[in-house]
């Protein structure tokens, strides 16, 4: 298909001062969209202005949810080039979101040109200071109007862009969790690894219960026994638990993180043991409080790698490090960012440049 790009009445200029950036807040000149109509497949295929959709109050999407969406970043090097961190991944996981959610399925490398066509014209809005970098949010919705539970017959995909701050701008620094046991994120069988809006609405309510007692993430457990760990609002989570990195199965209800498989494979590269095992709360705070418990850290495109320093559950308090991040965990993070970045190799081919 050929991609149409229309012109610009009034651009705008990036933000000058890169440390005023505010994640999600500001966004480029342009997008892209596409449109799917069943019979006739995706269509119409533009670079057009950034601006409100159109939408028919019936769409689909206002009244099932009938959406998914992914969340990847472009990294300014210090050469000027701009990388993309394993975008094909991010594609391919938007159709396995896709599938189950009951959406049409997209060609990766037709995205991947897409995206490449769109970055090209807006590369001026990826930003120069150390840690920012431009976030990337292709999304797809059911816009059908139509009252009645059923898959839509027609969809809109867009990709847009915006400029990010660095996530940590004092420091890499440990975060609190709340563990939630009254509260569950999904439940086997539903809706856990596709990465779907309602997955997040349902997590509101908890997230913000946590806020008001001072935590910055919540951490869920599971939706059977409300027992074993699975991942944190925004993030997959890993255990330094007697020398070896423990973390999550992906069993169907937590999200195949691509930073997680990033992190996992650099730890293996370290020498270190994974397994991907259940790991019951429980054994958590007691190795928190035994010693065999070392580290933990959440793992996800926004933060990369983010320490944990402290951990309620019910009315117990652990915490790990004496409020520093550990050691490995801040490796990792030097690591991951190093390769994002241009100042350590890609030994697994996980870059590519625009």
């Amino acid at each position: 298909m050929h991609i149409e790009v229309l012109p610009l009445s009034q651009p705008r200029q990036p933000q000058q001062d890169e440390s005023k950036l505010v994640f999600g807040k500001s966004f480029t000149n342009r997008m892209f969209t596409l449109r799917f109509d069943r019979g006739q497949g995706w269509h119409t295929p533009r670079i057009e202005p950034y601006g409100p959709f159109s939408l028919d109050p019936a769409a689909l999407v206002l009244h099932y949810a009938q959406e998914i969406f992914e969340g990847l970043k472009a990294f300014r090097r210090s050469d000027g080039s701009i990388a993309l961190f394993r975008p094909r991944d991010n594609f391919a996981r938007f159709n396995r979101s896709a599938e189950r959610m009951c959406m049409p399925q997209l060609d990766i490398d037709f995205c991947m040109t897409a995206l490449r066509q769109l970055l090209e014209l807006e590369k001026e809005w990826v930003p120069h200071s150390h840690g920012t970098s431009l976030y990337i949010r292709p999304t797809m919705i059911a816009t059908e109007p139509v009252l009645g539970v059923k898959p839509a017959d027609q969809y809109l995909f867009y990709i847009i862009l915006s400029p990010v701050a660095a996530y940590y701008k004092g420091g890499v620094n440990p975060v609190r969790i709340w563990v939630s046991d009254d509260y569950v994120r999904v439940a086997p069988g539903g809706t856990g690894e596709a990465k779907t809006g309602g997955n997040y609405a349902s997590s509101l309510y908890a997230s913000a219960l946590a806020a008001q007692k001072g935590y910055d993430q919540v951490l869920w457990l599971d939706g059977v026994q409300r027992k074993y760990i699975e991942e944190v609002g925004s993030m997959n989570i890993c255990f330094v638990y007697d020398g070896k990195v423990v973390t999550s199965p992906l069993t169907g209800s937590i999200l195949d993180g691509i930073t997680r498989r990033s992190v996992l494979a650099l730890v293996r590269d370290m020498g270190y043991a994974v397994e991907e095992r259940a790991l019951s709360i429980d054994e958590v705070l007691d190795g928190a409080e035994n010693g065999r418990l070392q580290e933990a850290f959440g793992t996800g495109t926004a933060a990369v790698v983010s320490p944990v320093g402290e951990l309620t559950y019910r009315d117990r308090t652990v915490r790990l490090g004496q409020g520093q991040a550990g050691k490995l965990t801040m490796e990792l993070y030097d690591r991951l960012t190093g390769i994002q970045y241009g100042r350590l190799p890609d030994l697994h081919n996980w870059i590519e440049l625009l």
